[in-house]
């Protein structure tokens, strides 16, 4: 099957971002070079024997993704969707150039070609998340391994925002809770949070890929289907969604996703929550921080604590 690749130029700040207005616009399996450093920190947490020098950072990053052949018409309205996502960070974050350059590949594998990068890692010392076609040995007792293998969902928590949501979680969550995970992706964090204790937990997302990786990421963690419910829409514009997932309320409600949507989110998100549940939010670049902030406190809730990690904000709030 013939393939057309795209590569699009911007900047290592607005890596995330622009991915997002990728996956927004049904182009799924980015591909992302730059040439940034690790830490020490994630050198740490990362299963790897020898890393090669990279060139100088120049703050420039090449995201390439894949689609089918389409009819030049189809391809133009898809670029000009992709276009206008973009210009809209233009507001928050330096997205650079952002030139397109079109190519043709044979690789029907594309798909599968980034899972040879992915390698297993630690969130934190009791914390090991490794994909499913990969293997760990000597894993201390009191350590929890999560197997994951997102597809084409976003959230492999190697990224800072998935991250902090993952350390809230278990700084506040108590064993039997029941636990909302909007906007899902992977499931990774409900998934974590059943691993942890919840009694139950349920999970949304617009994106149908999204959902069948949750299931299937359940599935291989050995979560049974009846502690565990996976629903496609969207809680803010859909109010009978909205009734259906949170008519059974809930201890706390995770959200790792844009400030863009968090912010919609905070005035319809306490109808699905208990009185005094959490809301844990993350996916909020530094620049929106006090956007969120106010969203949050004119919404209601009480601020508990505001966490930081590579440029980007996490909230933890009470109803």
């Amino acid at each position: 099957m013939k393939w057309n690749k795209f590569t699009l130029k911007t900047t290592t700040q607005a890596t995330d971002l622009v991915s997002g207005v990728l996956i927004e616009n049904g182009i799924d399996g980015v591909e992302i070079q730059d040439n940034i450093p690790l830490s020490e920190e994630d050198k740490k947490k990362m299963f790897i024997d020898f890393l090669p020098e990279l060139p100088k950072d120049e703050g420039v990053a090449y995201l390439s993704f894949y689609m089918e052949e389409l009819s030049p018409e189809e391809e133009k309205e898809k670029m000009d969707a992709v276009m206008a996502g973009i210009e809209d960070l233009k507001d928050f974050v330096d997205v650079g150039e952002c030139t397109i350059v079109k190519g043709e590949t044979q690789d029907t594998d594309w798909m599968n070609n980034w899972k040879k990068y992915w390698k297993p890692f630690k969130v934190d010392e009791h914390i090991i998340i490794k994909p499913t076609w990969e293997t760990v040995e000597d894993v201390p007792e009191d350590t929890l391994v999560v197997e994951l293998d997102p597809g084409t969902a976003f959230g492999t928590g190697t990224h800072h925002t998935t991250r902090l949501c993952i350390t809230q979680l278990k700084k506040y969550m108590q064993p039997g809770q029941e636990v909302l995970d909007v906007g899902c992706g992977s499931g990774i964090l409900s998934i974590i949070a059943l691993l942890l204790g919840a009694k139950e937990a349920s999970a949304t997302d617009v994106d149908i890929h999204a959902v069948e990786a949750a299931v299937e990421n359940a599935r291989v963690n050995g979560i049974e289907s009846d502690v565990y419910t996976v629903l496609t829409g969207d809680v803010i514009s859909d109010a009978d969604f909205r009734y259906k997932v949170g008519e059974h309320k809930f201890d706390m409600v995770l959200a790792n996703i844009f400030a863009e949507i968090i912010i919609p989110l905070s005035g319809v998100v306490k109808e699905m929550m208990k009185p005094g549940a959490l809301f844990i939010t993350s996916g909020i670049i530094d620049e929106r921080e006090e956007d969120v902030r106010k969203a949050l406190t004119e919404n209601g809730f009480e601020i508990m604590e505001v966490t930081h990690s590579g440029g980007w904000v996490s909230f933890t709030a009470r109803a």
